[in-house]
């Protein structure tokens, strides 16, 4: 699908020499429809066994808040994979790509997770491995990095 959405944006631009940048997220549609299915008939699932359809017209909680957070979430991580398909679509390195993705989100993670202090109260041990697991991550995008420069 994205290869055929860069073909049919290449033949609408004769001029441009470089890539459609959206064409990865053309397969969104797919997947994304996917996820939604399968998300949506387990937590249907999960309702009727836990009997909680209730919750979502409960008039004792803030629903608005809940709503417009998930909703916040959900666009959160869509635009994740939004940009990351424009990225790879430019740096055109496949999985290498994908690696950056994935260690950005973790090292992001655990950095917002020390700036709120969710971490707040650990043992030093476990402040130590996370500390150690985001330098091997680091040293793992500089790896990557320097083998897709040798290439």
């Amino acid at each position: 699908m994205a290869e055929t959405a860069n073909q049919l944006w290449k033949a609408a631009h004769p001029n441009e020499t470089i890539n459609f940048l959206y064409r990865n997220n053309v397969t969104y549609v797919v997947l994304l429809w996917g996820g939604l299915t399968t998300n949506l008939v387990w937590c249907m699932i999960l309702n009727t066994r836990n009997k909680t359809f209730h919750d979502y017209t409960n008039k004792k909680v803030n629903l608005a808040n809940n709503y417009f957070f998930a909703a916040l979430a959900g666009t959160t991580w869509f635009l994740q994979f939004f940009f990351y398909g424009m990225g790879e679509s430019k740096l055109g390195n496949g999985a290498s790509s994908w690696i950056l993705h994935m260690a950005f989100i973790i090292l992001v993670a655990n950095l917002w997770g020390f700036a709120l202090k969710e971490w707040k109260g650990v043992s030093q041990r476990t402040k130590t491995t996370i500390i150690v697991g985001v330098v091997m991550i680091l040293l793992s995008v500089m790896l990557v990095g320097y083998g897709n420069a040798v290439k």
